[in-house]
């Protein structure tokens, strides 16, 4: 076991950007050609790098929804994942272990983690044309901290990650950090960093920027102002977008879900609605792995009305806490080991990640709504997105997780006020 004795600390930041908006009017008699399975069949390492993943995501969303006084919460526990990733092959003895465990990635051999996740990343990347999914991965290391070969070797093989070493101390740096945070996130993230502090010595990023049109537009003219009411029973005017067409959808006494498509279907945003009187946190304490695959099987071709409502949000969050909970806290302590990232002793400082989505007419930058009781099964459903709501983007066929979000107040564009964690080491 390594124990600290310098205060070195290594900050994680995932820099997260949804965005799907119009890409020009485009032609509506040339639809998107449908896709209908993945171009080959995943490895039972990616099913599993993918089972993990959204189990992984579904616990972190829970823990942080749970804690969030601020009414809207938007995380991509892809990038979480990505970023952590990357830092497992840092890590070694039980602090290895613990994140391996924080990640739900059973007992898979790292070579086989890092497999899965270099070749799940880029099916996920070149699968539909028609949106743009994009992945950056980056390691930056104050100038003199010694780094082994074998951990660059293994971000760059595995990650496609960038490496630069920079002088800390010049404010040149922050500025070319976050520069290229924005580049990543196609200009969605302006800044993932403030500072940099005396103690910390290698960032470890990754940005995701999801980028499509709906399969389905709704028609701008359409949209009207309509009432939206919070948790608490007060209510806010809200621009609400209406269509009415075939969509996959299903719904019981708890929740109503829809499933809108981008693009030619591969990615879609699934919206899940609380019935009247139920909570969205008593929906949210629900969502794991096996709950999550029962709605989406449920799925069925259904002709509706849907409103969903036009909105805007930022959102940053420290994970520290819910990491801790997850089964990563030696990795945050004096006693973590990173014997195969350096040869000093250093610990993860914090991780930070910072997230954007936009849904309007024409796609979406993340958005969900629902809303709207469950009818009789004869009549056809409506999903009126009026109140507290749950969604998520995703990759329909191989199942992956992209982007979870509950929405409490869509008129709430201002991220909640975070404060960096104390050091843990």
């Amino acid at each position: 076991m390594l124990h600290r004795t310098d205060g070195r600390r290594l900050p994680l930041l995932a820099a997260t950007a949804l965005v799907l908006a119009a890409c020009g009017n485009g032609d509506p008699a040339s639809p998107a050609r449908p896709i209908t399975e993945l171009p080959r069949e995943l490895s039972v390492v990616e099913q599993e790098i993918v089972t993990s993943a959204n189990a992984f995501g579904f616990d972190l969303f829970r823990l942080v929804h749970a804690k969030e006084e601020a009414p809207n919460v938007f995380l991509s526990p892809l990038s979480a994942s990505t970023a952590l990733g990357m830092a497992l092959n840092g890590a070694a003895g039980e602090t290895w272990e613990g994140m391996r465990t924080g990640l739900r990635l059973g007992n898979r051999p790292e070579q086989e983690i890092n497999e899965g996740y270099r070749s799940l990343l880029e099916l996920l990347v070149r699968l539909d044309p028609r949106v743009e999914f994009g992945v950056g991965n980056s390691v930056w290391t104050r100038q003199g901290f010694p780094v082994l070969p074998s951990f660059y070797d293994a971000v760059r093989k595995h990650f496609n990650a960038e490496a630069q070493e920079r002088d800390f101390a010049d404010p040149a740096t922050v500025q070319a950090i976050n520069a290229w945070i924005r580049k990543a996130t196609a200009g969605m993230i302006e800044k993932g960093i403030d500072e940099i502090s005396h103690a910390d010595q290698m960032f470890l990023i990754n940005a995701i920027y999801f980028v499509g049109k709906w399969t389905s537009r709704f028609d701008p003219s359409r949209t009207q102002q309509a009432p939206f009411t919070r948790e608490d029973g007060t209510q806010v005017m809200v621009p609400l977008m209406w269509q009415k067409g075939e969509f996959l959808y299903t719904g019981n006494a708890r929740y109503q879900a829809i499933e809108l498509g981008y693009g030619g279907g591969a990615y879609s945003m699934v919206v899940v609605l609380p019935a009247e009187g139920e909570r969205l946190a008593d929906i949210v304490a629900e969502l794991t792995p096996g709950w999550w695959d029962g709605l989406v099987a449920a799925l069925d071709t259904v002709m509706l009305d849907v409103y969903l409502p036009r909105f805007k949000i930022e959102y940053d969050a420290y994970l520290n806490d819910p990491l801790v909970a997850m089964g990563m806290g030696t990795a945050f302590s004096p006693d973590a080991d990173f014997t195969r990232l350096t040869p000093q002793p250093v610990c993860i400082q914090y991780v930070r990640q910072k997230t954007f989505v936009e849904v309007d007419e024409a796609g979406t930058k993340a958005a969900a709504a629902t809303v709207g009781g469950v009818g009789a099964v004869s009549a056809p459903p409506m999903m009126r997105v009026d109140r507290p709501f749950l969604f998520a983007i995703r990759e329909r066929f191989s199942g992956t997780v992209l982007f979870l979000g509950a929405i409490g107040d869509p008129t709430h564009e201002d991220p909640p006020q975070v404060e960096k964690p104390a050091p843990p080491c």
